[in-house]
């Protein structure tokens, strides 16, 4: 048995508790980060803008800062959901001694893997901003259209495909180990169809794990309440 298992097992039910709240303030602040970031970085024109519109965003300070800005934030966003992906697999096998480790193992990668791909999409949506704040370089619409289509691709594609990988690994996982209810397993799995299948490059793709994120921490934070209740319960008044 592993340190990682041992620590499960002897786990009392206050450090669980402990466990699931963490879980949901850094799943809760992962999602919030992540869509206001994605907010910022997608405030500049759009493929269909003419290069009169590109120069004039890129060469306003004002407009093209907020890019910038979300660019910075990306990384707390990150951050957040790297905690959240180690907070999810220890609480997990604090409530259930069931092992899955193939499962776990993808869940795991893919959540690496779906940082990895929403920070150089965020990278590259930026490159003209920070090429027009931090240096004299004149606007190229070329690349001030290319590259945040470039990036858009690396997050609507790529990065919600891992994401489609851990929303099917995470609900297979819970539904083993009884962590979470069926129906929940049922809606990730449609959920991670949608994510895996979709063609579509709109901005709101980019809602739809967020969403089920936020479902996902509002469950365990209720199942961490629900234990509380039965466990002060049972105790004598």
């Amino acid at each position: 048995m592993s340190p990682e298992d041992e620590l499960s097992a002897t786990a009392p039910a206050p450090a669980s508790r402990k466990v699931a709240v963490l879980v949901a303030a850094v799943g809760g602040l992962h999602a919030f980060l992540f869509l206001l970031s994605y907010g910022l970085l997608s405030t500049g024109p759009g493929a269909h803008a003419s290069d009169a519109e590109l120069v004039a965003f890129y060469e306003s300070g004002s407009q093209s800062r907020l890019v910038l800005v979300g660019l910075y934030v990306m990384p707390f966003a990150g951050i957040a959901f790297v905690w959240f992906c180690i907070a999810l697999r220890v609480w997990m096998r604090a409530v259930s001694h069931v092992r899955a480790e193939l499962v776990a193992g993808i869940q795991l990668v893919s959540g690496i893997l779906y940082v990895a791909l929403f920070f150089a999409g965020a990278a590259a949506i930026s490159v003209t901003a920070v090429g027009t704040q931090f240096s004299d370089s004149p606007v190229d619409p070329g690349i001030a259209r290319q590259f945040p289509q470039y990036g858009s691709a690396l997050m609507l594609v790529f990065a919600m495909r891992m994401a489609a990988m851990f929303v099917f690994t995470s609900s297979r996982l819970g539904q083993m180990t009884g962590a979470l209810p069926r129906w929940f397993a049922w809606l990730g799995l449609l959920v991670g169809l949608f994510l895996l299948f979709s063609a579509s490059f709109s901005r709101k793709l980019v809602l739809v794990f967020p969403v089920w994120l936020l479902v996902l921490c509002a469950l365990i934070v209720g199942r961490a309440l629900r234990r509380a209740r039965s466990s002060d319960g049972s105790v004598p008044a």
